[in-house]
């Protein structure tokens, strides 16, 4: 248990990121699941649509230390890999 003032400060400002980041990767791992889901019924342009707005939301968590860049970019490389191959299916 924190003594001091700015011990006690500190542990409220934990808190409070660690429910900002926590909202955060909850929202990309449910746009992710979306977007698997979009992928599975076949529509690219959708999945397309899914995926930039997955992007911009992964780079801005990483932007702001939620989550590892290199984590963000694994994702999204993930991601994309499965957009192309579906893409490459349609085609």
């Amino acid at each position: 248990m924190a003594h001091s003032l700015s011990a006690k400060k500190r542990v409220r400002q934990n808190a409070k990121r660690n429910k900002i980041n926590r909202s955060r990767k909850s929202q990309i791992k449910t746009a992710i699941k979306q977007f698997e889901t979009t992928l599975a019924g076949g529509d690219v342009q959708a999945a397309d649509e899914k995926y930039k707005l997955i992007v911009a939301r992964l780079d801005k968590t990483a932007a702001a230390s939620a989550m590892h860049k290199r984590t963000a970019a694994r994702k999204k490389s993930r991601l994309a890999r499965k957009l192309n191959n579906l893409k490459a299916k349609k085609s």
